[in-house]
């Protein structure tokens, strides 16, 4: 419920703050002194965009603030999700700089417009002729449906069944998108990785390839060197072993005349030994090298099946070629292992279809449970506001799954007899539209708690007994939830247990709105007024007087 209300600089309103009570609060005032001018400045408040020529100063900033009770709403878990301090006592803040720039705040804390709406759903509910394109969309439709059928429960389970449905349709269409891409490929990626694994490729052989057939191909020149390297070493007239032998052997005899000559004979020592090691692998590299020309053909065939494939994939090494292997290895596996996803999503898919369309025909069956009841209850409240030909009719129709259902509604209406039913928005006047509105929110007041509902003309072309009906209504309607109400009508007026007054201030240079409670006998005197005129007689005041003491 909304306490507490303050409007800076806004339109005509310069400063303004109100406390609305709860039941039903009544406004009234001169006509053009701005009482639906609170209306935009509400609005901002859930969410509405703001426009810089609202403000009054140009120069000023504009406030709007309000603080609501949200103790029976429940909506602890929804400001938990967005992140918000959560408080009994809520306040909302809208603020336009000249600039044009909007800033919103929910308990001080910055947020955006969408979380604005979103939270101003649950906080107040305006009713103007703005409702005429609300009240013809299917969502609104079916809200109001559930809502008198109760269908909360049924709704919340469907729409969770709905989302994963639709979750699973879409990771089913991802994953076929991904093999579909993947299986124009596969042919190709199987051939080269056949190719590749039918080579068996080894990490270092082409190095070591190379250098066995260059030896193979240089084999009379390698042999033949590798022949002198040692003879030099060991078989000729002055042999370089021998030579050593005979250093060594001399610089042995005398070693123990001085460290320094034994140094060298260790020295001498050890060349001699590291020598003597050479011509034994010189010896034993020539003997393994030998002409082989099948072995050089089989070398020559290897690495030209090496190089074909090192082209062929635009890489140099053996490694990289083994890497290629492996990718090629994983895309030809996934698409074995996509069509096995693939299976198994689609059953789940089709699972969740069937649960979801379950939860469909449960929701579609309350629906057309309380058409008729719903179609009954509003004809009859239309009938005591001075409409008894009206006729409502709700059509429904089956659609494709969405997130509310497989549902399509049609509300059409008539207000004469005789006349064919025809959508709301083409046949109801503004007054008419109005009623079929008050009796709707009548209806919906006795199902569930509704937030506060602001009522902006819903006394237009309606009088007399009609008028008095209309004032008994929302006086009922107040004693579930606190409702707000712009008249000109005594009948209404009179049913208030809160009364403001708007009225317009010329004295300075610019013309302003402003608004005051009225005290019980400022009331009598408003009230009078809207019976007799401008100067009530006596007899208005009476009846103003009986109106008030009646009011309930």
């Amino acid at each position: 419920m909304l306490t507490s209300l303050l409007i800076k600089n806004y339109a005509l309103i310069k400063h303004l703050e109100i406390q609305p009570q709860t039941g039903l609060n009544i406004i009234t005032g001169e006509t053009g002194a701005g009482k639906s001018i609170m209306l935009g400045a509400m609005g901002l408040l859930m969410g509405n965009r703001a426009d810089t020529k609202a403000l009054f100063d140009e120069n000023d900033k504009c406030v709007v603030e309000g603080n609501f009770n949200i103790s029976k709403l429940n909506l602890k878990q929804f400001f938990e999700d967005l992140e918000l301090d959560y408080e009994v006592n809520c306040l909302i803040r809208r603020e336009i700089s000249p600039a044009g720039k909007s800033r919103a705040f929910v308990n001080d804390t910055p947020v955006t417009l969408e979380v604005l709406k979103a939270l101003g759903v649950f906080l107040m509910d305006i009713h103007s002729q703005h409702d005429t394109l609300l009240l013809n969309t299917n969502a609104y439709q079916l809200a109001l449906v559930d809502t008198f059928a109760g269908n909360q429960g049924l709704l919340e389970t469907y729409v969770i069944s709905y989302r994963e449905y639709k979750s699973a349709e879409k990771a089913l269409q991802l994953l076929q998108t991904s093999a579909d891409a993947l299986k124009k490929e596969y042919d190709y990626n199987k051939f080269l990785l056949e190719e590749l694994v039918v080579a068996k490729l080894v990490g270092e052989e082409q190095a070591e390839l190379e250098e066995e057939l260059m030896i193979l191909e240089n084999a009379e020149e390698v042999k033949r060197k590798l022949g002198f390297a040692y003879e030099y070493l060991n078989n000729a007239e002055f042999s370089v072993l021998g030579l050593l032998k005979d250093t060594n052997v001399a610089l042995g005899s005398i070693s123990g005349i001085s460290e320094k000559y034994a140094g060298l004979k260790e020295r001498i020592n050890s060349s001699l030994i590291e020598l003597q090691d050479i011509s034994n692998e010189i010896e034993s590299e020539d003997s393994k090298v030998e002409t082989d020309d099948e072995k050089v053909i089989f070398l020559r065939d290897r690495l030209n099946a090496i190089f074909r494939l090192q082209q062929k994939h635009a890489v140099k090494t053996v490694a990289e070629l083994i890497e290629i292997r492996s990718e090629l290895e994983l895309k030809v596996n996934k698409v074995v292992n996509l069509e096995e996803e693939l299976l198994v999503l689609q059953k789940s898919k089709e699972k969740l279809l069937l649960e979801t369309e379950k939860h469909a025909q449960a929701l579609s069956e309350s629906r057309k449970k309380v058409i008729e009841p719903l179609v009954k209850k509003i004809q009859g409240l239309l009938a005591e506001l001075g409409m008894p030909d009206a006729l409502l009719q709700i059509g429904m129709k089956e659609k494709s799954m969405s997130v509310d259902g497989k549902d399509d509604l049609l509300f059409e209406f008539s207000a004469n007899k005789g006349s064919t039913p025809k959508p709301l928005k083409d046949v109801a006047s503004g007054g008419e539209f109005s009623r079929v509105m008050l009796s709707l929110k009548y209806v919906l007041a006795e199902k569930k708690s509704l937030p506060t509902i602001i009522f902006d003309e819903i006394d237009t072309g309606i009088s007399g007994e009609v008028a008095i009906k209309v004032g008994k209504m929302l006086t009922e309607m107040s004693s579930k939830l606190q409702v707000i109400a712009i008249t000109h009508l005594h009948q209404i007026a009179g049913k208030g247990q809160t009364h403001f007054y708007v009225y317009k201030d010329n004295s300075d240079i610019k013309t302003v709105s402003l608004m005051r409670r009225l005290d019980a006998d400022e009331r009598i005197i408003e009230v009078a007024k809207m019976i007799g005129g401008q100067n009530p007689s006596e007899s208005a005041i009476r009846s103003a007087i009986e109106m008030l003491e009646n009011k309930n």
